[in-house]
């Protein structure tokens, strides 16, 4: 497997027990402004690996559901980035039905 796969992997590991540990726990949820659920377990999983994939390639941009808008016009001109969804199954992780993943 190749280093950056392998960097990858630990990551998501890492967001996966960031993710847990608040699910273990009693957490808020609030709204995004599309009015979708955002958790601490999101924010969490979204520091942890938007810090990780800059060290792991600093010069690929990072688009993440939960970070700021990034223009297309800017998006665009973009020839490899991160796309990520730190929480994907955030309805579920609310219900605490285990139907979520990093």
């Amino acid at each position: 497997m190749s280093v950056v796969l392998n960097d990858c992997v630990e990551l998501a590991r890492r967001a996966g027990e960031a993710i847990m540990a608040i699910y273990a726990q009693a957490f808020s949820v609030t709204e995004k402004d599309d009015r979708s659920p955002l958790t601490e377990a999101d924010m969490a999983a979204h520091r942890c690996i938007v810090e990780g994939l800059r060290r792991i390639a600093p010069e690929w941009p990072v688009l993440s559901e939960e970070g700021a808008g990034i223009e297309w016009s800017v998006r665009r001109q973009w020839q490899r980035y991160w796309l990520v969804d730190p929480l994907d199954g955030t309805r579920e992780f609310i219900k605490r039905n285990g139907e979520f993943t990093v």
